[in-house]
């Protein structure tokens, strides 16, 4: 086997700590910060979750069970031993696992006085392949959307999603009208930043809670994010 790492030149430094919530002979739960990938792409080698956290622990066999958004903030489960790692991604793919998220977006009266209400949409990838849009069709996604405060003219919002497509809870709030507060993708794409990174402005978009029974102790595991978005 030939392993090859590849070296950059220059890459962005991401100024926020990952927190280790949870770990043992089989998982690490870390809490992840606005703006860190999760797994080494593009620009990002170093300054990603999963790098971070091999130095911090010293574990070279982490293996991110399941994935976020870099400027999604919150829960990020890893597996320790290779040979248990399906049966954890499993949990994810079956739709086993409860999600909770949290999101500020904009305050809209009509749109409280539906919830709480499941928005089911189709959604495929674009032209752009940053950006997925909703199409007619068959629904392949759906999220439950509550309402927990309201601070006009904004609002934070509780989001379950029952499937796991890409961009799934932004897309859904952007057609609902309510975009995520400081989405760079939607409604408008904007330009990708490389190394002139605005940190004053996060995605207000939070993985908050994960539930699910550990399929090797048997335990029902819950974990919460202490994390909060700003209004």
């Amino acid at each position: 086997h030939l392993i090859y790492f590849r070296r950059l030149t220059k890459e962005p430094d991401i100024p926020f700590e990952e927190e280790i919530l949870f770990q043992d002979d089989h998982i690490v739960v870390a809490d992840k910060p606005h703006f860190l990938p999760v797994t080494p792409s593009g620009l990002y080698l170093h300054q990603t979750l999963l790098n971070r956290l091999k130095k911090k622990t010293g574990i070279q066999t982490l293996s991110p069970i399941h994935r976020i958004d870099r400027d999604t903030a919150g829960l990020v489960l890893f597996s320790i031993q290779p040979d248990e790692r399906a049966r954890y991604q499993n949990l994810f793919r079956d739709r086993i696992v409860k999600k909770v998220y949290e999101a500020i977006a904009p305050y809209s009266e009509a749109l409280i006085q539906r919830l709480p209400m499941t928005y089911q949409s189709r959604l495929e990838e674009s032209k752009h392949f940053l950006q997925m849009q909703e199409v007619q069709g068959e629904p392949n996604s759906d999220t439950l959307i509550e309402i927990l405060e309201v601070n006009a003219p904004y609002a934070r919002y509780r989001l379950t999603p029952g499937s796991g497509k890409k961009h799934q809870l932004r897309c859904h709030l952007n057609s609902l009208g309510v975009p995520i507060k400081n989405d760079q993708i939607y409604p408008i794409l904007t330009p990708y930043q490389e190394y002139d990174l605005d940190f004053s402005k996060p995605l207000q978009l939070l993985a908050k809670e994960v539930s699910f029974q550990d399929p090797i102790t048997g335990q029902l595991r819950t974990f919460r994010s202490p994390q909060e978005l700003a209004f």
